[in-house]
């Protein structure tokens, strides 16, 4: 097929490909420090910070969270203690398991099966694992569902100021000895604290994450959840993980089966 060319369009392309190349893709985005880091300073400047990675403990490989029950604990015990919450949040989850006993165990939904559940759940998955990597003033945890990044600063940064809450919130860290302490800030307070519980915009999680002293291939992470709207005092649940030296994460790709249908409101229905 001929392509028609217009003198005008002829003399835009010319002037396109005479510019420079800096020209034609833009200035470069430039973002100032966050606060707690001097210019030139942080993860962001990885080179000839490695050699620090060596005093750090052993994660590699893979980790699946356990759902047995800690050692010492009785088969026949009580359930796992939940949240004590408060106010309207006690109001709104009694209000959930009385529509979910009618409804047959089915919860209705206004987010797409796709969406993850976020902090602090997304650490509390079994069945898909997770990967912890370590690079100068940083933690990456990888999770194999929803291919989830969550990023852990660990360079001396503080928390964003005022951020949009998201999935994973804003994790600042620091080591102490060989235990991860990481404090979460800014999670979504549309996500779940609990199945069925919901939180306020003032949710921090601390978590203290490290190796078993008995046993190097699990870790123990001590989730602990405060918010002074949503819970009458800090909840506390310690998740348990263990290694896979050698396993690989698998490519985990949920839109392919997510079809349930969506109503005029935005929520999802189920069939």
């Amino acid at each position: 097929m001929a392509i028609r060319w217009s003198w005008t369009s002829m003399v835009g392309l010319a002037v396109l490909v005479a510019m420079p190349v800096s020209a034609q893709i833009g200035a470069p985005t430039t973002s100032p420090p966050p606060e707690g880091l001097a210019e030139g300073t942080g993860a962001p400047f990885p080179k000839g910070n490695n050699a620090a990675l060596d005093a750090l403990p052993d994660w590699g490989g893979i980790w699946f969270a356990l759902f047995d029950r800690p050692p010492g604990a009785q088969p026949s015990g009580p359930p796992p203690a939940l949240p004590k919450l408060k106010g309207k949040y006690k109001e709104a989850y009694e209000a959930w398991r009385k529509e979910i006993a009618a409804n047959n165990g089915v919860e209705k939904r206004n987010r797409s099966n796709c969406s993850p559940p976020g902090m602090p759940g997304i650490m509390q998955i079994g069945q898909y694992p997770f990967e912890f990597l370590f690079t100068p003033g940083r933690v990456t945890i990888n999770q194999e569902a929803w291919m989830q990044t969550r990023k852990i600063w660990t360079d001396g940064r503080k928390h964003l100021d005022d951020p949009d809450p998201s999935y994973m919130g804003d994790s600042v860290g620091h080591w102490e000895g060989d235990t991860l302490v990481a404090v979460t800030l800014f999670v979504n307070d549309m996500l779940p604290l609990q199945n069925g519980m919901t939180h306020s915009p003032k949710l921090r999680i601390t978590e203290r994450i490290r190796l078993s002293p008995d046993d190097p291939d699990l870790l123990i992470n001590e989730m602990t959840m405060e918010d002074p709207e949503a819970l009458e005092e800090p909840f506390t649940r310690t998740v348990r993980y263990r290694r896979d030296r050698y396993g690989l994460l698998i490519e985990f790709q949920c839109s392919e089966n997510d079809r349930n249908p969506v109503d005029a409101e935005g929520h999802t229905q189920y069939h």
